[in-house]
């Protein structure tokens, strides 16, 4: 596959466009990654790429846009068929509860990290914290079921919903560091706390995973930038 097919228009911090890395990595594929802007002036490229929501990740393959993380991976698969290993089962019922899952970790789990990194006061972002927990002891049923015992959610090997979860490993990490708490515990959640060590010790995993370093500094940066926003309404009150 030549890079001149694919295009990633990304954002290096990104958990969605970290599972679309993902996805290229290990289907083998090579293509050309684009860092956007997407705080400040976003490029013409993106503007033009994904008209509706100007977002990353896209994924461009001859010239045609693909947008949502999720639809994204989908499509690599599916058209990729023959390169790599199949992300997506192969039974009907199987490739439902995998997309079931993957809707739950994007709407409970992401909107828990967002909590935890912007809530407005200490105890909204404890909160958060509190909840995820909670969306991890699912999550632990989750794998339990999909994996039928062996080493990932798509079963020997990493699939759709490895994939899915995966996007969110480098901040999972991050939230530790600056928490000083495990939030996929051995102690409550033993088989995610085994998947996550697995998974990030994976070739293909290593080779697309951000600093986990530079995402803590960042999320220290905008913890500073929000306080400050924060006091200098308080004080104009």
């Amino acid at each position: 596959m030549g890079d001149h097919e694919l295009k990633l228009l990304g954002m290096w911090a990104s958990p969605f466009v970290l599972r679309a890395r993902l996805a290229l990595s290990f289907k083998g594929l090579s293509y050309e990654y684009i860092e956007e802007e997407i705080f400040g002036n976003k490029s013409a490229l993106l503007d033009k790429s994904n008209p509706v929501h100007k977002k990353v990740p896209v994924l461009i393959h001859k010239d045609k846009s693909i947008c949502e993380s999720q639809i994204i991976v989908e499509y690599i698969d599916e058209v990729f068929s023959g390169t790599g290993p199949s992300l997506l089962p192969v039974d009907p019922y199987d490739r439902a509860v995998a997309r079931f899952w993957a809707a739950y970790i994007d709407d409970k789990l992401f909107s828990l990290f967002m909590m935890m990194i912007k809530g407005k006061t200490t105890e909204d972002k404890a909160k958060g914290r509190r909840h995820s927990f909670a969306v991890a002891e699912t999550l632990e049923g989750a794998l339990k079921g999909c994996s039928k015992g062996k080493s990932f959610f798509g079963g020997d090997n990493v699939g759709f919903l490895d994939i899915v979860l995966g996007g969110f490993v480098a901040w999972v990490h991050t939230r530790d560091i600056l928490s000083r708490s495990k939030q996929f515990d051995a102690g409550k959640t033993p088989l995610l706390a085994a998947w996550l060590e697995r998974f990030c010790a994976l070739d293909a995993t290593k080779a697309v995973m951000p600093d986990v370093e530079k995402l803590v500094e960042l999320s220290k940066m905008r913890q500073a930038r929000d306080d400050a926003a924060a006091a200098a309404v308080s004080q104009s009150n």
